[in-house]
């Protein structure tokens, strides 16, 4: 249901149903997208639950997590009554933007990077980057993909290795917390 929603919200030339489709959105998943152009390859993890996501452009194989926040950083100068800093981000092709992030303002976002968890980013971002913390950056290694890839991991695997972990744990209780 999530995808027919978001196709409906996003490509609809019917506005009553993107109406529906954008209430329906924000009520079971507590999320607001609204771009001026967004390709139809984004994919949003979790349902893009609690994402607030107003953007200029979001290119080809963009992927968002939960909890991310992308629009603007607008203010009004009530020296000369007009309001400065319009618009909202763009984001470049194949980037991955993690859980809670923020991403604000008319800034640009370069393909092939990686918005960390929690990072805030109001400068413009060159291509094949990780950004982290607020507004800092360092090349992306091209040998690894950082929180998705099209391959992704079998769960069992993943809970395989929190088991490992908890036995970990279990065993050095005492000396870890």
């Amino acid at each position: 249901m999530f995808e027919k929603l978001v196709k409906l919200n996003c490509y609809s030339k019917n506005k009553m149903l993107k109406v529906l489709a954008k209430n329906l959105l924000e009520k079971f998943y507590s999320c607001e997208i609204n771009c001026t152009q967004i390709d139809k390859s984004v994919l949003f993890a979790h349902h893009a639950r609690g994402c607030t996501i107003i953007a200029a452009k979001i290119c080809e194989n963009v992927v968002i997590y939960q909890n991310v926040t992308i629009g603007s950083n607008m203010r009004y100068n009530k020296t000369n009554g007009e309001w400065e800093n319009l618009g909202v981000p763009i984001i470049c092709k194949n980037v991955v933007i993690a859980d809670g992030a923020k991403i604000l303002g008319t800034i640009i976002i370069g393909e092939n990077s990686v918005v960390a968890a929690g990072a805030i980013v109001t400068k413009n971002i060159p291509a094949n980057s990780i950004i982290y913390d607020v507004n800092r950056f360092k090349p992306k290694d091209a040998n690894y993909d950082l929180i998705f890839n099209p391959n992704m991991i079998d769960a069992r695997k993943i809970i395989e290795a929190n088991y490992k972990l908890i036995e970990e744990y279990n065993k050095n209780v005492g000396k870890i917390c």
